[in-house]
């Protein structure tokens, strides 16, 4: 099921492109009806138990909403010089997505993963973004209301787009940036995606949809019809939230070099959201360190990566700890 996320990625882009085209105006995130909301919810509760129960949960409200945190605090004896790390989800998976990841990193240090504002999840948005770059505003407004002075942040997808925006406009609050195949911000996506995905909008069967799907994620059509607790929450949240966010922009080098922290990049070997071998040369060329194409992954690369990863990620934050 974690291939195809690249799957919701790309149909989130082409789909909300079209979507503003047609609507007259900005509006705020919202679910469609109570009962579709009620119906995600039991299936979010149900990955949720499947994490390590959360240490504190909070509602922190901002300018533009209110954001769920589930914090996960360091074990006793962690030295104070660890600095929190706060995680960005990719589109539709909210805070769950880091179930696989979590499991490495409890303990060592404080933990903090958020549900997206204008994204399905438990946060609420109440103001409409005008801007991409709005949403680091929300990102700085929770992370000051946690009292979070320094952080690593981690942006996996439109988390990385988001982390990375942030970090842009807020340097001084991020001790170190990690981009985990992050949508747009290095490179934009491959044209034969967007006329397969373009294939969706259309009324044609499902079996067509599926097949456009497979070729998107770089899986079979078996793997795209599969159905796990996290596929099911997915779809529900793509179903029953009518999201209405803007599209993730390229940086400049100019914007880039302007980052004062040390900025990470991962990339995954195949069917690539960010870029590829492309956006992994550029980051390169900027002088990004490290930055590592992960062999046989996808843009599922948190997961699919979960165990090298978590080791690598614990010693990067370690080594930059300040």
């Amino acid at each position: 099921m974690w291939k195809v996320l690249a799957v919701l990625v790309v149909a989130w882009l082409v789909i909300d492109k079209a979507a503003s085209v047609i609507q007259p105006a900005s509006t705020v995130g919202h679910w469609r009806s109570q009962e579709g909301f009620e119906s995600y919810r039991a299936a979010y509760d149900e990955v949720m138990a499947t994490l390590p129960s959360p240490t504190r949960t909070h509602d922190v409200h901002t300018a533009y909403g209110t954001v769920r945190v589930y914090e996960w605090a360091a074990g006793s004896g962690t030295p104070a010089s660890r600095l929190p790390v706060v995680l960005l989800p990719g589109i539709r998976s909210g805070a769950p997505m880091w179930g696989e990841n979590l499991t490495r990193w409890i303990g060592q240090r404080p933990l903090y993963a958020m549900d997206a504002i204008g994204d399905a999840g438990m946060s609420t948005q109440a103001i409409p973004f005008t801007s991409f770059d709005h949403q680091a505003d929300w990102v700085e407004q929770v992370l000051g209301g946690l009292d979070l002075d320094r952080v690593h942040v981690v942006g996996h997808s439109f988390g990385g787009a988001i982390a990375a925006v942030h970090a842009l406009r807020h340097p001084g609050r991020v001790a170190s940036l990690t981009l985990l195949e992050p949508v747009m911000v290095l490179h934009g996506m491959p044209a034969s995606i967007y006329l397969w995905s373009a294939l969706l909008m259309l009324p044609v069967p499902q079996s067509w949809k599926d097949h456009a799907l497979a070729e998107i994620g770089g899986v079979s059509v078996a793997e795209v019809q599969e159905r796990t607790p996290m596929s099911v929450m997915i779809d529900k949240g793509s179903r029953h939230y009518a999201s209405v966010t803007l599209v993730p922009r390229t940086f400049t080098d100019e914007e880039w070099r302007s980052m004062s922290m040390p900025v990470r990049i991962d990339i995954a070997s195949d069917k690539s959201l960010a870029g590829g071998a492309a956006a992994a040369d550029r980051a390169r060329d900027l002088g990004m360190e490290p930055v590592t194409v992960w062999p046989r992954t996808t843009h599922s690369l948190p997961v699919q990566a979960a165990e090298p990863l978590g080791s690598e990620l614990g010693r990067y934050w370690e080594q930059r700890d300040q």
